[in-house]
C-alpha cells in the first residue's frame, strides 16, 4: 500500500509537470493568446500533402494584410524546432507559416522532394489573404537554407528578403547564388558550425569570412564583415553576415542567431513592428515543453509501475534475483568496455548501414536505419562477451540460472507475453498524455534538438520495422547491465544503481561529444567529422538516460528484463521514427 501510494504521488507530480508545463509554453507560443496558432495541411506538386503551423498575429486579416514569413527547419527536424523564430515574428506582426518539408513531419515522403516542399509553401503562403503577398520573407535553417533558397528561385517575384541560418546556396541541390540572387539575403553563420565545409568550404566556421564561395554571394573579392551591408536593400541586393557565437543546433536555442533574423526582417520587410530584436520570450516556451517533457518522462514509472502492482506476481514479476555478476577490478574493467564499444562503433557502423540496409519500403529512413546497424552490431558484440564470460565463469556454477540475468521466462511464453503488453501499456499511457496535450495546447515534449511528438499514420507503420531489433537491443543491454555487471550479494540503492547503469549507458557517449565538442569550441574543425552523427548524438544522450533509467528500474520491480526493454524499444522506435527523416515512398 506505501508502495502504490508512492506511485500515485509521482502519477501526480508528472502530470502537474505536464500541464503546467505545457500551458505555460501555450501562453508563450500564443502570446497570451492574441497569436493564432493552426495546424494547417495544403495539397503541393503531384498531390504531396504538406504539414505546416501558422501564427497568425490578431492584427492580420483581409482588410489589414499583414507581412508574412515562410519558416523552414533543417534536415532530420519538423517545424516545431522553428518555433523560437516563428514565436518571435508573431509577435511582432509577421503571419508565419513554419512547415514540415517533404519527409519530415507530418508532410508526405519521400524527403527532399518537390524542391524539399519549399516552392509549394510559398505559394500556399501567399494565397492567404491575410498575407501582405508583396512583403514576404523567406527563414530556413540548414536544410531549410536550400528549402526557402529553392522556393526563391522558382518565384523569384514572390518574395522580398531572406534570412539562412547554418546554410547556404550552391549545396545539395539548392541553386547557386550570386551578387543579386537571393534577393535581399542575410547569412547566419555561427561561430562554431559543424557543417562548414559542407556549407562555405571553410575547414572550420570561424574562417567563414574567407570563402570564396560567400564572397561571391556578397559580390566582394575580399573577407566578408561581420554586420556590415553589402549591396541595397532597394536594388535587392542587400546582404549582411552574422556570427553568433553558438553552434550549428544551437542557433534554435541562441537570442543572437534569432534576433539575427529578425534585426533582418525588420530592415527588409515594411509594415512590421519595430519591437527591438532583443526583446524575446521563446526561451520560456521552451522551458515549458521542458518541463512537460520531464513530467512525460516521469510518468512512465508510475504508469507501469501501477500495472505491475496489480498484475499476478508470478506471471508478471518474480522474486528479485541474486546477482551472480561480475566483481571487483574485472567488473570496472568491463562496465568502461560497455562504455566504449557503443562510441568507438558509433561511426563505422552508421557510415556502413547504407550498403547492409538499403533503403525500401520497409526500411525507408536512412538515419533510423544507421541506428538499426548501430543497435544490433553492439547486440552481437555484447552476446558474444556475455556468452564467453558465461561460459567460462558461471556455466559449471549450478546456482547460477537464466533468473540471475534476468532472462528467465516463467511460464514461458504467457510471461513473456504479459510483460510486452504491460510494456506497451506503460508507453501508451505517456502517448495518450502527449496527445491531450498537443491537443490542448498544440504543444508537445522538447527540449532544444530532443522531442517526444506524435507519429503521423505513416510513421506508425514505418515503427514496426525498427521495433523487433531494437527491442532484441535492449534485451541484450539488460542483461548485461542486470546480469553479467550486477554483482553479487549487491545492495545498492535504486538511485546509486541508476546512476551506475547511466554512466555505463551514457558515458561514453558524453566523452565522445568532449572530444569532439572541445576542439571545436577553441575554432578548430572536429577531429573525427561526422557533423551530422555528432548531432545526433546529443540526441542519443537524452534518450539513452531515459533508457538506463527505465531499464534499472523495471528491472527492480520485475526481476525480469522483460517490460523495461519492452518499454525502451517502443519510446525509443516511437521517438526516432517521429523525428527524422523518411526518404523512401510509403
Amino acid at each position: 500500500m506505501n508502495n502504490n501510494r508512492q506511485l500515485w504521488i509521482v502519477a501526480a507530480v508528472s502530470l502537474l509537470l505536464i500541464f503546467s508545463g505545457s500551458g505555460l509554453a501555450w501562453t508563450v507560443q500564443t502570446d497570451g493568446g492574441s497569436v493564432e496558432v493552426r495546424d494547417v495541411t495544403f495539397s503541393g506538386t503531384n498531390g504531396t500533402m504538406m504539414s505546416g503551423t501558422l501564427y497568425i498575429p490578431e492584427e492580420a486579416s483581409s482588410a489589414s494584410p499583414q507581412p508574412g514569413v515562410l519558416a523552414v527547419h533543417g534536415y532530420i527536424n519538423s517545424k516545431e524546432t522553428q518555433s523560437p523564430f516563428a514565436i518571435e515574428y508573431a509577435r511582432r506582426g509577421f503571419v508565419v507559416l513554419a512547415i514540415d518539408q517533404t519527409g519530415h513531419g507530418y508532410s508526405d515522403p519521400p524527403a527532399f522532394n518537390n524542391g524539399y516542399g519549399g516552392p509549394d509553401s510559398l505559394e500556399y503562403l501567399r494565397s492567404l489573404d491575410y498575407v501582405d503577398n508583396e512583403n514576404i520573407g523567406l527563414e530556413g535553417h540548414s536544410m531549410g537554407g536550400w528549402t526557402v533558397i529553392t522556393a526563391a528561385a522558382a518565384h523569384p517575384d514572390g518574395y522580398e528578403s531572406m534570412v539562412i541560418e547554418g546554410s547556404s546556396t550552391g549545396s545539395n541541390r539548392a541553386p547557386e547564388g550570386t551578387a543579386s540572387f537571393p534577393r535581399n539575403l542575410a547569412v547566419v553563420f555561427s561561430e562554431y558550425d559543424e557543417f562548414s565545409p559542407l556549407m562555405w568550404g571553410t575547414a572550420s566556421a570561424s574562417d567563414v569570412e574567407q570563402s570564396d564561395k560567400l564572397q561571391t554571394v556578397f559580390g566582394t573579392d575580399s573577407a566578408v564583415k561581420e554586420s556590415r551591408t553589402y549591396g541595397s536593400v532597394d536594388d535587392g541586393t542587400a546582404r549582411r553576415l552574422y556570427t553568433p557565437a553558438t553552434t550549428h543546433p544551437g542557433d534554435h536555442f541562441s537570442t543572437a542567431a534569432i534576433g539575427a533574423s529578425i534585426e533582418w526582417l525588420q530592415l527588409t520587410l515594411e509594415g512590421e513592428d519595430e519591437m527591438d530584436p532583443s526583446n524575446q520570450v521563446w526561451y520560456w516556451k521552451s522551458l515549458g515543453t521542458f518541463i512537460a517533457l520531464i513530467g512525460g518522462v516521469l510518468s512512465l514509472f508510475p504508469a507501469g509501475g501501477l500495472l505491475i502492482e496489480r498484475a499476478s506476481t508470478d506471471r508478471l514479476r518474480r522474486e528479485y534475483p541474486e546477482g551472480k555478476g561480475m566483481t571487483g577490478a574485472k567488473r570496472y574493467a568491463a562496465s568502461l568496455l560497455a562504455a566504449t564499444i557503443p562510441i568507438v562503433t558509433y561511426f563505422p557502423l552508421q557510415d556502413a548501414a547504407p550498403a547492409i540496409i538499403g533503403l525500401s519500403w520497409l526500411f525507408p529512413q536512412q538515419i533510423n536505419n544507421g541506428v538499426i546497424v548501430w543497435a544490433l552490431g553492439n547486440a552481437v558484440i555484447t552476446a558474444v562477451l556475455f556468452a564467453v564470460w558465461h561460459y567460462t565463469s558461471n556455466a559449471d556454477d549450478p546456482s547460477v540460472s537464466l533468473a540471475n540475468y534476468g532472462l528467465d521466462t516463467g511460464d514461458g511464453a504467457r510471461t513473456v507475453g504479459v510483460s510486452v503488453l504491460a510494456g506497451v501499456g506503460t508507453v501508451a499511457v505517456l502517448y495518450l498524455l502527449e496527445a491531450v496535450v498537443a491537443f490542448l495546447f498544440q504543444t508537445d515534449f522538447r527540449i532544444w534538438v530532443f522531442a517526444i511528438k506524435l507519429l503521423s499514420p505513416a510513421q506508425f507503420r514505418i515503427s514496426f520495422s525498427y521495433l523487433l531489433p531494437l527491442f532484441a537491443f535492449f534485451v541484450v543491454l539488460g542483461a548485461l547491465l542486470h546480469g553479467q555487471l550486477r554483482p553479487e550479494g549487491e545492495s545498492r540503492s535504486l538511485r546509486r544503481a541508476m546512476a551506475t547503469n547511466w554512466l555505463i549507458v551514457v558515458g561514453g557517449f558524453v566523452v565522445l561529444l568532449a572530444v569532439q565538442y572541445i576542439p571545436l569550441l577553441s575554432g578548430q574543425p572536429l577531429p573525427l567529422g561526422h557533423p551530422l552523427l555528432t548531432i545526433l548524438a546529443l540526441q542519443f544522450v537524452a534518450l539513452l538516460s531515459i533508457v538506463a533509467f527505465v531499464s534499472t528500474y523495471f528491472f527492480r520491480k520485475t526481476g525480469r528484463v522483460w517490460v523495461g526493454a519492452t518499454i525502451n524499444a517502443v519510446l525509443v522506435t516511437w521517438v526516432i521514427v517521429a523525428g527524422t527523416a523518411t526518404q523512401f515512398p510509403v
